[in-house]
């Protein structure tokens, strides 16, 4: 039977998705792709987390395409359904949702050397089971059955594959060091996974973790609509937060009217934003000079936190690493809300959980005091905000290349996650990840990242389309420098000061970028043709060898002209 064909597929409609496929209509004039999202509409993240106050902590003219610029953002910290919205739109102007196969999983994709093109395996599920995390769904196989998350399996051909699957997917499951939650009769759920049909309304929440997600969604959760009766926040490491900063009453009332306006001014405010956020990079650095500014920039975090907090919390909110080592928590309401009475932060260790309550350990660092007991507290309801899976990329997605080995076996045998510019793997032609390996930023927006890299990877794609070009991969070797280079640069930088997500057990990084983004954008305007091994069919040779000749044949012309010139003068 003939496999239904696509000379691109794109997997994930998530921001980086939905940029790819409208670079492909607004650059190329190509239409004829698929994206394929197994979650039942597009936004990626922004659909999915749809915890109370979930928003974007960079600002929103940074936060939006370059292609599709929007100025008239509500805010300038936009919540996550305006975010959403504004997704939308941009799929309906580019007409991306003719393109969209949702409720759709790409399981595998096998690269055929023979035939040059991809073969990929389709699972269509059933509604709403693309919207659960993979334990979930497998807990629903295995209580009503395989047809209750699959409903089919279909598989397809394409020329070129595009991942644009991204990191903060799969919510981390709770801690195997934590015994009883089997025995929990409460509710339970993820706050990426938030479930509004639990009831908050005087009842005892526990909150699992304080990073960013936490400190937008608790300070809701003793106000209505939740009106939760006591709020108690497990922290095992107090972040850095950073005090939002205030908007001018003016710029909340007039800037949409203004930059919508005037000519040029949107595209200004977001150079200014761009190049504010790369003064924060100099941070993250070690040199003397990156230290005074990190202590000065310390210093005033911490006074921030002493005009904010009780003397309770001062002492348990004050890190013991350096800022910019883990992402830094922008702050709207988290430390106001430490100060009323039925909310609790506490870093006491988590022990165990029983049917109704958990138990905490002995406080850190006051193992002399009467608090060096054992802590029972209710609990009718536990919420865990302890983060995302970021040690596994493309996480369902195996992908097969050259010699049958698959991408998880390459980064495994080479140390971890790795791509050139966090774009191509040599062994897997036509393949180009967005948003891969080594490109989140600590400091700047994740939107620019990915627009780098499908600008770099839009050089390849015309003449693979065109028929001029069979396949392309990134060079063993310069790759192999690459990733090098960034694990040097990385020792360079805070990040192994700590203990985070950026940096996996044995000190690998495979998530943040150790370039700035102006020097990351720089080199992908810039691509080195010689680093990447281009297969050309018998037409692209042709053509090649035709501009060549016709380029040498130029060059001569303007020689003879310019020396004839010479000497008629």
């Amino acid at each position: 039977m003939e496999l239904q064909y696509y000379p691109i597929v794109i997997v994930g409609a998530g921001e980086s998705g939905i940029a790819t496929a409208c670079r492909l209509k607004q650059k190329l004039g190509f239409h004829d792709f698929v994206l394929f999202d197994r979650q039942g509409d597009i936004g990626g993240t922004w659909y999915i987390n749809r915890y109370p106050g979930v928003a974007c902590d960079i600002p929103a003219l940074l936060y939006s395409f370059s292609f599709a610029p929007n100025y008239s953002w509500t805010s300038l910290f936009p919540e996550g359904q305006e975010i959403l919205s504004y997704l939308g739109d941009v799929c309906r102007k580019f007409r991306v949702t003719d393109h969209l196969r949702l409720n759709t999983e790409v399981t595998d994709a096998i690269w055929l050397q023979d035939e040059e093109e991809w073969e990929l395996t389709l699972t269509h599920l059933a509604e709403g089971a693309g919207d659960l995390s993979a334990a979930d769904r497998h807990a629903r196989v295995q209580k009503h059955g395989e047809a209750s998350v699959h409903l089919k399996r279909e598989r397809v051909r394409a020329k070129i594959l595009v991942s644009c699957v991204g990191g903060l997917v799969e919510p981390k499951a709770w801690p195997s060091d934590i015994p009883g939650v089997e025995t929990f009769q409460g509710d339970m759920f993820h706050s990426a996974r938030w479930d509004y049909s639990v009831p908050l309304a005087d009842r005892n929440v526990v909150v699992i973790g304080a990073g960013s997600s936490a400190a937008q969604f608790v300070p809701r959760l003793t106000k209505a609509p939740f009106l939760a009766k006591s709020v108690t926040q497990l922290m095992k490491s107090p972040p850095w937060v950073n005090p939002r900063p205030p908007v001018p009453q003016a710029w909340r009332k007039y800037s949409r009217t203004v930059l919508n306006t005037v000519p040029g001014l949107g595209k200004l405010l977001r150079l200014l934003l761009f190049l504010g956020a790369e003064s924060f990079w100099l941070l993250f650095g070690v040199s003397d000079f990156s230290v005074r500014r990190r202590k000065r920039f310390e210093a005033r975090i911490l006074r921030n936190l002493e005009r904010t907090v009780s003397e309770k919390y001062r002492r348990i909110l004050v890190p013991d690493y350096p800022v910019g080592c883990k992402r830094t928590v922008l702050d709207g309401q988290w430390l106001e809300c430490l100060n009323e009475g039925n909310v609790d932060l506490t870093n006491r260790p988590l022990l165990s959980v029983q049917s109704s309550g958990v138990t905490l350990g002995p406080q850190p660092g006051y193992a002399t005091e009467p608090s060096d007991e054992t802590l029972q507290l209710p609990a009718d309801v536990i919420i865990l905000a302890n983060g995302f899976d970021t040690s596994t990329f493309l996480h369902s997605l195996k992908v097969t290349g050259v010699g049958g080995k698959s991408l998880q076996e390459v980064w495994a045998e080479r140390g971890g996650p790795h791509a050139y510019l966090g774009l191509g793997v040599d062994g897997f032609p036509n393949f180009f990840t967005i948003l891969g390996p080594n490109t989140l930023s600590g400091h700047s927006s994740a939107i620019l990242a990915s627009e780098n890299a499908i600008s770099y990877m839009l050089n390849f794609v015309p003449g693979i389309l065109s028929g001029e070009v069979r396949t392309v991969q990134i060079k063993t070797q310069p790759l192999l420098d690459y990733t090098a280079d960034v694990q040097a640069r990385t020792k360079t930088k805070v990040w192994p000061s700590c203990n985070s997500w950026y940096l996996g057990a044995k000190g690998w990084n495979s998530a943040v970028c150790p370039y700035s983004q102006l020097q990351f954008t720089f080199m992908c305007m810039f691509p080195r043709w010689h680093h990447w091994d281009v297969k050309y069919t018998e037409k692209g040779l042709a053509k090649r060898y035709f501009r060549r000749r016709a380029a040498c044949f130029l060059v001569f012309s303007l020689t003879v002209m310019a020396v004839m010139l010479k000497f008629l003068r």
